[in-house]
């Protein structure tokens, strides 16, 4: 594939500029207008595979690294490096799972319920997915330190390509109080370098953005467009699980918005190269206390509008909600985000794959989670919020029972254990005195520990009393 990059260029999404760049270029933004950048391809110069199934057949040959990889076995419709240039743990290695137990409680008919488990990633996240390309272009472009702004994933994710593959030194931001501790110790573990801001996400990820800009540090949060290339092949991965048919419904959770605008991009690519004859509605779910999306999507119409976006509007509510000190507030720390940095390219995956957006809050999703995990999956609670989100469409009746839906769970469970421990624990603590802070009285699916005597006949007693 040495002709890969050749055939491979950064392109601004403003249809009113459409300026192009070479993949060799470090940009995070288009020069010329400022907008966000997609990594293009001209395909008439690329060996297209004439069917999805010939990308399969890569798997039989999972003893080069580039196969075994669930990213780089998709690489012709990632084609933007040459095979020598890719950087790769082994991600992808995941599962899609029909669920009976999560069908019941969404309202759908049978196993229709499918999980797409991306905790079983190298770092316990979607997030290896993206930040394999990231690293393969770095390592093009010859970066020597690279930095993210983090919820944790990202920073967890960054620093495990980082100690794995030794290309570059990493620093990444995050938000005081603002990070899990199962994913700050991944950080610190693989050895990145650690800086708290005094503020939130958004805080952030304004710095690492000032700071990569000033010191030429190469940046690896989802305004990076190679990011959302590996996002794509989660797609890829659920189309082969599922013997190349499309399913009725994608359901994702929203944050940055990273995940559904690769998915709109992976679902518009595969059309056009006519490899799929149709594409899924996608469903993007927000958190109720971080609800941009929600707000402006449903709330004030803001639409795609083929790219010409209303940015009068964008920015007078971002001013709004400065003015007014607000701060996305959430237990599902993935996506706690106020200010989504590919809110433009997820209006174009709404537009493309004619999508809804709805928000759930936290209790919602904090059950929805124990229903997951009670069916054999262990997921953080941002990644809960799709099944919430896909219970909350069947209610309203925009999902029908029939459909086939596939539900992203986006992280591990032990990539934030003190929720789980919380949810299902009665004594005080600090996951419960959030649940209280929002009016959550009472979870619906508690299993917290019993105590019991060390007594033999007193623990036969309670082991009995669970079949009573």
């Amino acid at each position: 594939m040495s002709a890969a990059t050749d055939s491979a260029f950064q392109i601004c999404i403003n249809p009113d500029c459409r300026s192009t760049f070479s993949v060799d270029d470090t940009l995070v933004a288009c020069p010329e207008c400022g907008s966000l950048l997609d990594i293009g391809y001209d395909w008439d110069r690329l060996p297209v595979p004439s069917s999805l199934s010939e990308l399969e057949a890569r798997w039989s040959n999972r003893r080069n690294p580039l196969d075994f990889s669930g990213v780089w076995r998709f690489r012709q419709l990632l084609p933007f490096a040459s095979d020598e240039q890719i950087v790769t743990i082994g991600e992808g290695q995941t599962i899609l799972r029909a669920s009976d137990s999560v069908s019941k409680y969404i309202g759908l008919n049978g196993a229709n319920a499918l999980l797409q488990y991306e905790g079983l990633n190298p770092s316990g996240s979607f997030k290896d997915n993206g930040m394999t390309a990231a690293s393969t272009h770095a390592r093009m472009v010859g970066a020597k330190f690279a930095a993210c702004a983090s919820t944790g994933n990202t920073s967890a994710s960054l620093a495990i390509y980082s100690s794995a593959a030794q290309l570059f030194r990493v620093v990444v931001f995050v938000g005081s109080g603002k990070i899990a501790f199962g994913k700050l110790s991944q950080a610190l573990d693989y050895g990145a370098h650690t800086l708290q801001i005094q503020g939130d996400f958004d805080d952030a990820l304004k710095q690492v953005r000032d700071v990569c800009q000033r010191e030429k540090i190469y940046l690896c949060n989802r305004v990076n467009p190679f990011r959302l290339e590996g996002q794509k092949t989660i797609m890829f991965r659920v189309l082969e699980a599922l013997a190349w048919e499309v399913p009725d419904w994608i359901v994702v959770p929203g944050g940055n918005l990273g995940n559904s605008s690769a998915f709109g991009k992976a679902f518009a690519e595969l059309k056009q190269l006519g490899l799929i004859d149709r594409v899924p509605r996608l469903a993007v779910i927000n958190a109720a206390g971080a609800n941009t999306l929600s707000q402006l999507y449903n709330n004030q119409s803001l639409r795609w509008n083929e790219g010409r976006t209303d940015d009068e509007l964008i920015n007078g509510y971002f001013a709004e909600m400065d003015a007014a000190g607000h701060r996305a507030n959430t237990l599902a720390s993935a996506i706690e985000i106020n200010r989504p940095v590919n809110l433009k390219k997820c209006l174009r995956a709404l537009d493309t794959c004619d999508g809804v957006v709805r928000e759930v809050p936290d209790d919602a999703i904090l059950d929805a989670k124990a229903q997951i995990g009670a069916g054999g999956f262990g997921c953080e609670p941002a990644s809960a919020a799709s099944v919430a989100g896909a219970k909350l469409l069947r209610e309203e009746g925009v999902i029908a029972p029939s459909d086939r839906v596939v539900c992203i769970l986006t992280g591990h469970q032990l990539k934030d254990p003190d929720a789980t421990v919380g949810y299902h624990q009665s004594s005080p603590g600090q996951i419960a005195d959030k649940l209280a802070s929002r009016g959550i009285q009472a979870v619906q699916f508690p299993n917290a520990p019993q105590a019991v005597e060390n007594d033999l006949d007193r623990i036969l007693d309670v082991i009995r009393s669970f079949n009573a």
